[in-house]
């Protein structure tokens, strides 16, 4: 294991709304910082050269959430109205981010519209707009919306088994799983909560906050400790190269 403190690539959430930004963006920072880490904003202004260049200095990937709405062509469905407009932008930053992170197997952390664009850019479709009974958008002032049952699928989440509480903030959510993703958590009224690759790579996305509750939940900071813990320990993959005689 390294001392060095490892760097966290964390794009801004959106290309139109600064003040959300500022707002929320600190607030993944200070997670991250907290569990002795580097957090290192990606602008979404930049090229993709220049996020290469961001990324490649960073051994983990902190994807969060946003305002905005995926682009649901991306996934074969045409906007309801409920949608919000998509941020081309954000979108762009993710998919060069993940695509790293997947490459190099470096540790993924996804958060809210972050899940979502995991689970997209995987193969997976979303739900465009929740209509349960269940109140999934109840804002940043409630810290206990509801619980979510964890799963025998999953890795990550066993230690919160069989059940925790969680914040909400979200009108969108997995509707089936991309490629090599599990579901690890799921609401009461069935919605898909968080998801997970297994094995040795840790890929993990969650629906709720835990970057707001940081401070006052035990399992909000697991989450960060083990993500930050696994980019402390990550390594470049080697690459053998097989030469034809």
């Amino acid at each position: 294991m390294s001392d060095q403190a490892p760097r966290i690539a964390i794009p801004e959430p959106n290309s139109t709304e600064p003040d959300y930004n500022q707002c929320s963006w600190p607030q993944y920072a200070s997670a991250v910082e907290a569990c002795g880490a580097v957090a290192v904003m990606v602008p979404l202004s930049e090229s993709p050269a220049t996020v290469a260049r961001i990324v490649a200095s960073c051994s983990g990937v902190l994807l969060p959430g946003s305002p905005a709405d995926l682009n649901p062509q991306k996934y074969g469905q045409e906007p309801v109205p409920e949608c919000a407009p998509a941020d081309s932008a954000r979108e762009a930053v993710d998919e060069l981010l993940l695509q790293d992170a997947f490459n190099l197997h470096k540790p993924l952390l996804c958060i809210c519209y972050g899940t979502q664009s995991l689970n997209v850019w995987k193969g997976g479709t979303l739900t465009q707009h929740l209509t349960s009974s269940l109140d999934h958008k109840p804002g940043r002032a409630v810290t206990e919306a509801h619980s979510v049952a964890i799963t025998d699928r999953t890795d990550l989440l066993k230690n919160f088994a069989p059940a925790m509480t969680v914040n909400s903030s979200h009108h969108q959510a997995v509707a089936t799983p991309g490629d090599g993703l599990e579901i690890a958590a799921i609401a009461p009224d069935g919605t898909i909560e968080a998801i997970e690759q297994r094995g040795d790579h840790f890929v993990l996305g969650v629906q709720w906050h835990p970057e707001r509750t940081f401070a006052t939940s035990p399992a909000s900071r697991t989450i960060f400790h083990e993500f930050i813990t696994a980019s402390r320990d990550w390594k470049p993959r080697e690459i053998r190269e097989s030469v034809a005689r």
